[in-house]
């Protein structure tokens, strides 16, 4: 594992995502404010099924095509909520849905991502109606009760940390250098959109965020944690939510486990980005936000992604 002397910019961030809906269309933001869980608003909401489990795009694809608007000023640092702030959420066929943003009272209980099951605030039935119209079978919506649940993160990979309803961890970084060389396996090209990254970074060579154990971007630093397994929703068109081939085909012949870790244990698994978390995620203090733009300088690497965490 090699250490660096953060001198030199190594690549500066491009774009910002925020999802706040689990499997809903992601937001574009030119700034977002950090906290433990990830970016602001990032996964605090989640539709979940007749017995409280998330639905998610690998089941219920249409999810792709529900738009979500937050205020504009809902990213700006100290910003909250009033009785008239709402998330617009927008899909084919449906009407407009307006979701208060300050958190309502009613608690359900038996929610479920993955291995985790909690209590979680109910939006109510309107929103439950809407998304019931609009996947065709009974839903809910809900939002993460941050006041009496925590979700953690694997602690072999990043004790401590935790996420709201994000699927492992609370930031997920990849390069347009990937997207770049991913694309040019691909008969058609791809957005970025498949692959619903956080953080979205130019400048640096193809795939050398698998290697960053440590970055700082800005002046906050950040630990690569975990090489990011990817599932079917890559395979998902994001604009008309129909899964095809591509890319997880191209990805097996690239970025296979056989390929990038040939010594270790082999799972089966392709991976594209880096999951990675926020070292500093407990101090507290103003201007803690990311913007586009921002530089990014590389503090450790190690020399192989076969070295990499995964």
């Amino acid at each position: 594992m090699a250490d660096f002397q953060p001198s030199e910019t190594v690549a500066k961030v491009s774009s910002i995502f925020i999802y706040p809906v689990k499997s809903c269309r992601g937001i574009p933001v030119s700034q977002a404010p950090l906290t433990p869980t990830g970016f602001c608003w990032d996964r605090q909401w989640l539709v979940v099924n007749y017995k409280g489990r998330a639905y998610t795009q690998r089941v219920e694809p249409k999810l792709a095509l529900v738009v979500v608007e937050l205020p504009e000023e809902a990213l700006m640092e100290g910003w909250e909520p009033t009785q008239s702030s709402h998330m617009v959420l927008k899909a084919p066929g449906m009407n407009v849905l307006k979701v208060s943003l300050t958190k309502p009272h009613e608690i359900t209980d038996g929610v479920s991502v993955w291995e985790w099951s909690g209590s979680a605030l109910d939006e109510g039935s309107e929103a439950s109606q809407w998304f019931t119209d609009y996947l065709g079978k009974p839903s809910r919506l809900v939002r993460f009760n941050a006041t009496s649940e925590t979700r953690a993160v694997e602690p072999e990979y990043a004790d401590g940390h935790r996420v709201m309803f994000a699927d492992g961890y609370p930031f997920l970084l990849l390069s347009q250098g990937s997207m770049d060389a991913l694309n040019n396996h691909l008969t058609e090209p791809i957005p970025v959109n498949r692959f619903r990254p956080n953080i979205f970074v130019e400048g640096c060579e193809p795939f050398s965020e698998d290697l960053w154990k440590e970055i700082r971007i800005s002046k906050f630093s950040f630990q690569g944690v975990k090489l990011c397994s990817r599932c079917k929703v890559p395979s998902i068109n994001q604009e008309t939510g129909v899964a095809g081939p591509e890319p997880n085909v191209a990805l097996k012949k690239i970025r296979s486990d056989k390929i990038l870790r040939p010594t270790k244990k082999q799972q089966g698994k392709i991976y594209f980005g880096q999951n990675i978390v926020w070292k500093d995620y407990h101090t507290e203090g103003k201007g803690q936000i990311i913007k586009v733009g921002d530089p990014i300088y590389v503090l450790q690497k190690v020399s192989s992604s076969d070295e990499a965490a995964a």
